[in-house]
């Protein structure tokens, strides 16, 4: 998902993976694989970017660390689940 902003000013968040096509014309115009068009203010190298390091921050691995728990790119993964016991509250 890659924020972006709409000729209008209101701010968007665009699955990628939809993306086909971009076009320049001069506004940049935002096909989509369903059939919609999205106008954005952003130039096509700048969504490229966005794509791009999207794509890298959900690509990169895991680190082991003492915790566990933070990866490079600030995002949190679940801890272990609590255990409470047996279930039927023994």
């Amino acid at each position: 998902m890659i924020h972006l902003t709409r000729i209008n000013h209101s701010e968007i968040v665009l699955n990628s993976d939809l993306i086909e096509l971009i076009e320049s014309t001069p506004d940049t115009v935002i096909s989509l694989s369903n059939g919609q068009k999205v106008m954005v203010l952003e130039q096509p190298d700048h969504i490229i970017d966005k794509i791009v390091s999207y794509r890298r921050r959900i690509a990169t691995p895991w680190p082991e660390g003492s915790d566990g728990l933070a990866n490079p790119a600030g995002w949190l993964r679940p801890g272990p689940r609590a255990v409470t016991g047996p279930p039927g509250g023994e």
